[in-house]
């Protein structure tokens, strides 16, 4: 973190690709003379970076006339550069001020920043007077803004009124922007709604609201169910802010502790309780406070610098935005997936006489790839969490953890003389992601958040920035693994719950679709056996399919499964998109259309390469037959589970003069 007094130079113009949060309009800092302004340069990816958008509100809010904040969007994913990815963040992260797309880093470069997140100031008159970089600048620009806004007020230089800001029409949806999931004993499933900042419990078919626990407003409040009891839709005393992980408490710990789940409610800092039956909300362990490395106050009472290796108790210590939590077995403890200062920590909930303790479990708060030892091992936004089976699907006492910012896939061993050993199975560090499968130490995510373990051992990733299910099967010989791809064209999978049907002999998973505000059920193969996809293209080794010179039909049959029917209450239900590598294999027919079916025409002139298709089909459950229609002829309260079915092939092809006219991929036959 640093702060740098600068002289006064002009400020550089404001360039970019478009703007968000301005009703449309573009502005130039020309439109913003008269005003304070704090740019925030950040990435939606960057959990520092949403330190800074809360550390602004409370400035924000108190000088509406007199300050601007502009968010200067500057990308390092590349799914960040998408802007209907960057709009979806600035109403995920509540964003209440203009935002400036700024995909090729133009504006970044003008500013010459160097670090997410980086602040600078404009004073009233366009020039620029101080620039930061870091979290934890809270009071600091306070200090600034009102000193420039009574320099320029005195001056006659400072125009009080309404800034440019112009709310987006909010949507209304039953989720927004679910973080995780977890299955209930009674069969429901508990979401974490972050969006509405509270909990939704869900019947079984993922749709329909059972009840929601918390008021829906952003806060750290306790309580219950105002009136009508927890089932009823009335009123809700507790408040959570963006929860994110869910666990349930083992059984035997649940009637000595009090609550059933267990939640990271992420921006509060803290650990909620939740008791299902009556709806009751406790806060278990944090201080409703952001830890903050190299703070001497992040233990209460105390002066002293926090201690890595002391225990504390859990109400006593602050916490950096626990994203996801998981019980482990091997250490009798709940497992912290502290993602705002790159740690893990153990929750032990029935040490100092049943208030809990806390206790660094691994990480230096160092961001990276490191590993090794717990105390000596770094993380980057640890986000993800889910114990380890072995190849018969019994727990054999190790974690997984799915480690976001350095997109990898990281197994923690707890050790025999306490803490634990952590190893990296897929990942390469800060700044190497794509979406490559293959040998687990060539293989790349892209910002992955959840995990699930599979009943072969396996782990099923929540690849999140690459919208897709990636699989990773360790090697039986203890060898680096391989990494498949099982779905792809999710809207950022955030988590993962695996639903069985041992009677069926059936898998399928249960995909927390952030972005899309929803649960989606989808089927995976009885082998779990996936494609290997490179930078989103096949990698084959089967013989080449012979086809005709000239046209070529392609057809992808597609049938619903029993009960089911094509979805297409929100439009097409289909998507067809074709390409070739090399590009010049495909005279006509590359492009996305709805259609199935499609003519191709192939150049004998080239001979040979790979076809890409990727196929979609959006199906919903049929009503039972007793359920009424209404009057639109539609069925009543009733809600079928949304099913995506899709696939992508890397078909390699020769043309030859007997090679087949028809090309038939079947999606479901």
């Amino acid at each position: 973190m640093s702060t740098t007094a600068l002289p006064k130079v002009r400020a550089s113009a404001l360039t970019g690709r478009g703007w968000l949060n301005t009703g449309g309009k573009d502005l130039a800092l020309a439109d913003l003379r008269g005003k304070v302004v704090v740019l925030d340069f950040w990435t939606f990816c960057c959990l520092n970076c949403l330190h800074v958008l809360d550390e602004l509100r409370e400035l924000e809010e108190s000088h509406r006339d007199t300050l601007v904040i502009v968010g200067v969007h500057s990308p390092k994913f590349a799914h960040e550069a998408d802007p209907d990815a960057l709009a979806a963040a600035v109403e995920r992260y509540d964003v209440r001020h203009p935002v400036l797309d700024d995909p090729e880093l133009t504006t970044w470069d003008a500013y010459t920043a160097r670090a997410w997140p980086t602040l600078v100031v404009i004073d009233p008159e366009g020039y620029v007077v101080a620039q930061m970089a870091g979290e934890g600048h809270g009071s600091a620009l306070a200090g600034i803004v009102r000193d420039l806004v009574a320099e320029h007020e005195a001056k006659g230089t400072l125009h009080r009124g309404d800034g440019p800001y112009v709310p987006p029409t909010p949507e209304a949806t039953t989720l927004r922007f679910p973080a995780k999931a977890v299955a209930l004993p009674g069969g429901t499933l508990l979401v974490a709604d972050a969006g509405h900042h509270a909990l939704a419990e869900l019947a079984s078919d993922g749709e329909t609201l059972v009840r929601s626990i918390g008021s829906g407003e952003r806060g750290l409040v306790d309580g219950g169910p105002v009136d009508g009891g927890p089932t009823s839709p009335g009123a809700h005393e507790a408040r959570f802010s963006e929860p994110n992980g869910l666990c349930l408490v083992p059984e035997p710990l649940r009637e000595r502790l009090g609550y059933d789940v267990l939640v990271a409610d992420t921006v509060n800092h803290a650990l909620r309780g939740v008791h299902l039956e009556s709806g009751q909300v406790y806060t278990v362990a944090g201080m409703g406070e952001q830890f903050m490395v190299g703070a001497v106050d992040n233990v209460a009472g105390t002066s002293a610098p926090f201690d890595p290796d002391r225990t504390y108790p859990a109400r006593e210590v602050k916490l950096s935005s626990p994203w996801d939590v998981a019980w482990s077995e091997a250490l009798d403890a709940f497992v912290v997936a502290m993602a705002g200062n790159h740690t893990l920590w153990t929750f032990d909930p029935v040490a100092h006489d049943g208030t809990g303790a806390l206790r660094l479990l691994a990480g230096t708060m160092n961001e990276g790839l490191e590993d090794g030892p717990g105390a000596d091992a770094w993380f980057a936004q640890p986000s993800g969490l889910t114990a380890s089976l072995d190849a018969d699907g019994a727990p054999d006492g190790r974690f997984w953890l799915a480690d976001a910012e350095t997109s990898a896939l990281r197994r923690c061993t707890p050790a025999r003389m306490g803490g634990i050993e952590v190893r990296t199975a897929v990942g390469q560090g800060l700044y190497d992601f794509g979406h490559r499968d293959g040998a687990a130490g060539e293989a790349l995510l892209q910002h992955p958040l959840g995990l699930a373990t599979l009943p072969d051992g396996s782990v099923v990733v929540a690849d999140t920035y690459n919208g897709a299910l990636r699989r990773y099967a360790p090697a039986a010989d203890g060898g680096p693994g391989e990494v498949t791809t099982l779905v792809t064209g999710l809207a950022e999978p955030s988590d993962v719950v695996v639903q069985p049907d041992p009677a069926a002999g059936t898998l399928h998973l249960l995909v927390v679709e952030s972005a899309a505000h929803r649960l989606t059920r989808v089927a995976v193969p009885a082998d779990l056996a996936g494609q290997v996809l490179d930078a989103g293209s096949h990698r084959v080794t089967r013989a080449a399919t012979a086809v005709a010179a000239g046209e070529v039909r392609l057809e992808v049959p597609f049938t619903p499964a029993p009960g089911q029917k094509l979805d297409d209450r929100f439009g097409p239900s289909t998507e067809l998109t074709v390409s070739a590598t090399p590009p010049e294999l495909l005279l006509d027919g590359s492009g996305t259309g709805t259609d199935l079916t499609r003519t191709l025409h192939l150049d004998a002139t080239v001979g040979a390469g790979v076809l890409h298709v990727t196929a979609k089909a959006a199906s919903c459950d049929l009503p039972p037959a007793d359920v009424p229609l209404g009057p639109d002829g539609e069925p009543e309260d009733f809600f079928g589970a949304c099913h995506l079915a899709q696939q992508d092939w890397g078909v390699p092809v020769h043309v030859s003069a007997d090679g087949e006219a028809t090309l038939t991929l079947p999606l479901r036959g």
